[in-house]
C-alpha cells in the first residue's frame, strides 16, 4: 500500500497564526513571537515526517498563504527533495480545507491518485515522533487489509474496491484529533467534523461517522497541539522530558527548532503551589 503524509498548515505570518497565544487574546506572546514559535513547530513537524520514512511527503498550506515565503522555509528542512508536492487548500471552512487536503492525494477523477492512503498531521505538533507516524501507517494498512475493511469498502464502492476502508487517528486535547489517516476507499467526509451546530467534539464526530458505516477504526498515541497558553506550558514540560529521554533512546526525535525558540523567549512552565499543609484536597 502506497502511503502519503500531508502536513496541514498555514504559512507563518505575523498576526495570522496562533493568535490565542498572544497578549491581544489573553496569552503571553507577542504576535511576532507567536509567528516565530509556529514557524519552528512547522519545520520540526516536517523534519519528523521525513525521519519517519512512512510515505511520500506533501505540504498543504492555506490558500492565501505566501508560497514564496513557504519555499524559503522549506529550503531549511533536513531533505527538501523528499517533499513530493506543495499545494494550497481551496479555502472555505476548516472542514472543507481538510477535505481538499485528503482529496488531493486520494481522488482519482483524472487518473491522478497520488497514493492509496494518506495520513494528515497538523503543523503545530512539536512533540510528534516518527514512531507514531510509523505506527499509524502500519495500523492503517492492517485495518484496510482486514475482512471488515474490505466489507466496508465494498458497501461504499461496490465490487470496484480493491483496498479496504480504514481510519486511524491520534487524539489531542479537548476532544479533538491531531492526526487522521484513511484509505482512498474509505467513505469518510469531513463535513461537520470540526464545525457543527450540535456541539459535538471533532473526535466524537469522527467516531460517529466511522461507526455508522462500520469502518475499521484505529488509534495511536495522543499528540497534543498548541493553541492556548495552557497547551504551551504542557508542551514545554514535554520538551524537557524528550530532551532527557533522547540521552538514552536513539529513536527519540528532538524538535530542535522549537526547543531553541522556547529557550530564546525565556519560556518556562509552572504549576500552582500545593495546597496548605494539612489540607486533604487532592
Amino acid at each position: 500500500m502506497q502511503n502519503a503524509i500531508v502536513v496541514f498548515s498555514k504559512v507563518p505570518k505575523i498576526g495570522d497564526i496562533k493568535t490565542r497565544l498572544t497578549t491581544d487574546r489573553g496569552g503571553i506572546l507577542t504576535p511576532e513571537e507567536a509567528k516565530q514559535f509556529y514557524e519552528a513547530c512547522v519545520l520540526d513537524v516536517i523534519d519528523c515526517c521525513i525521519a519517519s520514512n512512512s510515505g511520500d511527503l506533501y505540504i498543504c498550506y492555506n490558500l492565501k498563504g505566501d508560497r514564496d515565503y513557504l519555499e524559503e522555509l522549506l529550503a531549511s528542512v533536513s531533505d527538501r527533495e523528499v517533499i513530493k508536492g506543495v499545494y494550497p487548500d481551496q479555502g472555505g471552512t476548516f472542514d472543507q480545507c481538510m477535505q481538499y487536503a485528503a482529496d488531493y492525494i486520494l481522488k482519482d477523477e483524472d487518473g491522478g491518485r497520488l497514493a492509496d492512503s494518506v495520513i494528515i498531521v497538523g503543523g503545530d505538533l512539536p512533540t510528534l515522533q516518527p514512531a507514531t507516524l510509523r505506527d499509524a501507517t502500519a495500523k492503517l494498512e492492517r485495518l484496510a487489509s482486514s475482512d471488515s475493511g474490505k466489507k466496508a469498502a465494498r458497501c461504499a464502492q461496490g465490487s470496484a474496491a480493491s483496498l479496504g476502508a480504514a481510519i486511524v487517528q491520534g487524539a489531542c486535547q479537548e476532544g479533538g484529533f491531531s492526526l487522521v489517516g484513511l484509505t482512498y476507499s474509505t467513505p469518510l467526509n469531513f463535513d461537520g467534523v470540526f464545525y457543527n451546530k450540535d456541539g459535538i467534539t471533532a473526535l466524537d464526530a469522527l467516531v460517529d461517522k466511522a461507526s455508522m458505516q462500520n469502518i475499521p477504526f484505529g488509534m495511536v498515541e495522543m499528540i497534543p497541539d498548541v493553541d492556548i497558553p495552557l497547551d504551551l506550558a504542557s508542551m514545554i514540560t514535554s520538551l524537557n522530558a524528550l530532551q532527557l529521554a533522547a540521552r538514552f533512546d536513539d529513536e527519540i526525535f528532538l524538535p530542535e527548532r522549537t526547543i531553541r525558540v522556547v529557550r530564546e523567549l525565556g519560556l518556562e512552565a509552572s504549576a500552582a503551589p500545593y495546597p496548605i499543609e494539612g489540607s486533604r484536597e487532592r
